[in-house]
Formats: structure tokens, sequence, C-alpha cells
């Protein structure tokens, strides 16, 4: 599922305006997976990372891997003063495979009486790290939000981030509970004090189709 969904995507579908560093990372990343690519087409032999290298944690997403009714809710205004409104949505996320399971991607298309989302969600595996970059991209505007980086431990996805909210800097947290084999819950926090407080406004449970 999705993170970097902000409460100002709901009014304004995101309002980045200039390439950031986790953009460009984004950028190289497609780029070498389509160079990767073409090199198997032609018959040369990608680069092969050392065993010490590869571990477990690329496997994290393979259970994911498939197509999902997805039933959102969206908080309109996060860390405001204004009362709580959640906006509803419903569709499907349809996940799949890059590279052999190193990376994947979603294809997220929801609707609502707030309107439609559109979006793509690329994740990609650092084996030297043994963690996720998760990068958001919404189609309304074709722009990238700041990935969230982590991984999973004792069956829970945990992934952090900094970004933007209406001018001020903010911290994200995106969290991500298996509940069976064909349920999970995805939900986004964001923090405007350090990471001592945290508001959920991203809400989003999935069950397989």
């Amino acid at each position: 599922m999705f993170t970097g969904m902000l409460g100002s995507d709901i009014r304004s579908m995101n309002t980045h305006g200039k390439i950031t560093m986790p953009q460009r990372r984004f950028v190289v990343a497609c780029l070498s997976l389509l160079a990767l690519t073409a090199g198997a087409a032609s018959g040369e032999a990608a680069p092969t990372p050392s065993t010490s290298a590869v571990t477990d944690g690329q496997h994290d997403f393979d259970w994911e891997i498939g197509t999902w009714r997805s039933h959102v809710r969206v908080l309109a205004e996060p860390l405001s003063e204004s009362p709580d409104e959640w906006l509803g949505f419903e569709g499907t996320s349809v996940v799949s495979p890059l590279m052999d399971g190193r990376s994947n991607v979603v294809e997220f298309d929801v609707r609502g009486p707030a309107g439609r989302i559109e979006a793509l969600n690329l994740r990609l595996y650092e084996p030297q790290a043994d963690r996720w970059s998760l990068t958001f991209v919404n189609l309304r505007d074709g722009l990238l939000a700041p990935a969230v980086y982590g991984g999973f431990h004792d069956g829970v996805g945990e992934f952090y981030g900094d970004d933007q909210l209406d001018g001020r800097p903010i911290e994200v947290r995106f969290r991500i509970v298996r509940q069976g084999p064909d349920k999970a819950r995805f939900e986004q926090a964001f923090s405007d004090d350090g990471g001592q407080t945290w508001e959920t406004n991203w809400i989003v449970v999935d069950k397989r189709i």
C-alpha cells in the first residue's frame, strides 16, 4: 500500500514543486531497473550481488503480490485545529513484483464522495542496508513524495521519513500489519513535534480478491 498520501493531497493532490534528493534517487533507481532489464534482453549478464549482501529482507513483500480490495479512510485536515473529518474511498490495489522480488510496484485506484485517487508506490530493496524505501507517486500531478525507509520486525512493517505539510517540516510514519494471509492494515501518521506524538491520518484495510 501507500505512504506519502498527505492530507494536503486531498485538498490539492500534492504540492511538491521541485525535485528533491529522494526524488533523484527514485529516478536513478528507475533508470537502473530499465538498464538491467535491457541488459538481460540483449543477453548481457547483470551484475550479481555478493551472497553476504543478499538477505531475507528482500522477500518482505512477497505475501502482498496480487490484487486486493481496498477500504480507505483519510483525515481531511491532518495536524490542524479543525474538527476531525474522515473521507472514505474504495477500490483496488494491485501489487506486482519487479526484478525477482527486489522491488515491487503498487497500482492504487480508489473512489469516494470526495473524488478519485490514482497513484503508484514503488518499493525498492537496499541489500547493503537491509531496508526498503517506499516512494509515492500521485498520478494527478505526476510528482513524487519523499520516500520513507524501514522494514519488517516480528511481522510488522515500520517506515519513517521526513516531509512538509503546509510549508512546515513534519515526520512521517507508515505502518503495515498483516492480519492473516488475505488481510492487511496500513496506517500513516504525522508528527510535528519530533516524533513525541503522532496523529494517524490514513487507514487502509486490504482484503485479497
